[in-house]
């Protein structure tokens, strides 16, 4: 039996000091050594095999901070390890407590395309770490090799013109791990944020939507739109990329900031769709009388299918075992919900008797989120305004 974990992190804007990332947001050196201190303490306490980071803008900077989580790790280990004269060195408690250094570990960083560079206008890419390596060179996706052309149609047939993408807002990164004699494609994304996208007129320093003083609650319901429907949009691209490995019957677990919680469209577009209670209800496409639907073998056959495409959350995973009530990664506005998840195809599913692993538990490190919309909240920017979820799984070899 093999046992691993797999972790998403968004870590809030990883930059080194001095270095503007956002218009005039950047780190003193001590902000900075502090955010460091605090994202390898993070890294330190979850101690995970694989990693998906998000909102990297360097890499010098991501692995600054593994450095300083093993440095963290390797003199925790001398403090609670006991040496090999004593008599109770293999007691299972101590595996627990020990930490494993980084130092062989892989990682890939992928650049955001969307990046210029200059101060004040950068963009984040994301990263995976792996301590099992990578099977081949890992695949970045975000300019697409064919535009993505979406047609619409009204209600009454006629044509309702195409949404068109070219480009993602920030890269999906692909690789596949080996993880005991099994390989696991492992994507990592960070989806579209839910702010709103406004147009800039020619001529003008800003879009009217973002001067506040001159509300225009219509306006940003519209930028509201159109940030949805890119967010939705790169769902798909993640999807299609997803049942592609699962057509190769190459295991699939999805790490990342969907920037919406479970049950909304763009994370059921990823997951894939529920299958119906029994398709032996509902009309054929074709039919052609009250009766015309799906036999019962088909109904079966359908089942299967949409079953063998669906991923499955680990989140919901833990609470349908442990009865656990709440699980949230991010607050805002007195909202508390899952943005961050780890999600696993059905290789990895408890109610797949052909499963070739299983999880174990499901950790959530979340006290350091508040909600700053409460008065009595305190907030800091510089830990991370996202909390990390960790799966804990085991294969069977």
């Amino acid at each position: 039996m093999t046992r691993f974990t797999i972790a998403s992190f968004n870590v809030k804007n990883l930059i080194g000091p001095d270095r503007e990332f956002y218009e005039f947001q950047s780190y003193t050196p001590e902000e900075y050594a502090w955010k460091e201190d605090w994202m390898a303490q993070q890294i330190f306490s979850m101690d995970a095999d694989i990693v998906g980071f998000q909102e990297i803008f360097e890499e010098d900077a991501l692995r600054d901070v593994i450095a300083e989580a093993d440095r963290i790790g390797l003199e925790s280990n001398d403090d609670v390890l006991p040496s090999k004269s004593k008599s109770y060195r293999k007691k299972v408690i101590f595996r627990k407590l020990g930490y494993t250094p980084y130092t062989e570990a892989a990682l890939a960083f992928a650049h955001n395309a969307n990046d210029t560079g200059l101060p004040g206008k950068r963009r984040p890419g994301i990263a995976i770490l792996s301590r099992f390596g990578f099977v081949g060179t890992p695949e970045i996706i975000q300019d697409l090799s064919e535009p993505l052309e979406i047609p619409f149609s009204d209600l009454t047939g006629e044509d309702g013109g195409t949404y068109r993408l070219t480009r993602l807002s920030r890269p999906i990164l692909k690789a596949r791990v080996p993880v005991g004699k099994h390989t696991i494609t492992v994507f990592n994304c960070h989806l579209k944020s839910k702010l709103g996208e406004f147009i800039k007129p020619d001529g003008a320093s800003y879009a009217p939507e973002a001067d506040l003083t001159r509300y225009d609650p219509v306006g940003r319901a519209m930028g509201s739109l159109r940030s949805a429907l890119r967010r939705m949009a790169e769902a798909w691209v993640l999807r299609r990329e997803i049942v592609a490995e699962l057509h190769k019957g190459h295991p699939v677990m999805v790490l990342g900031d969907f920037n919406d919680g479970e049950h909304a469209v763009s994370s059921e577009i990823v997951s894939g769709e529920q299958p119906f209670r029994n398709y032996s209800w509902m009309l054929r496409p074709d039919a052609q009388d009250y009766n015309d639907r799906y036999s019962a073998e088909e109904n079966e056959t359908i089942t299967a299918a949409v079953l063998d495409h669906r991923l499955t959350s680990a989140e919901k995973l833990f609470v349908r075992r442990s009865l656990r009530d709440m699980v949230y990664t991010a607050a805002f506005g007195g909202v508390y919900e899952s943005l961050d998840q780890v999600y696993m195809s059905r290789h990895f599913h408890p109610d797949n008797a052909d499963r070739i692993g299983d999880m174990e538990y499901f950790s959530v490190f979340n006290d350091h989120i508040t909600d700053g919309s409460h008065a009595e909240a305190p907030y800091n920017k510089l830990a991370s305004d996202h909390g990390q979820v960790m799966a804990h799984m085991h294969l069977r070899d």
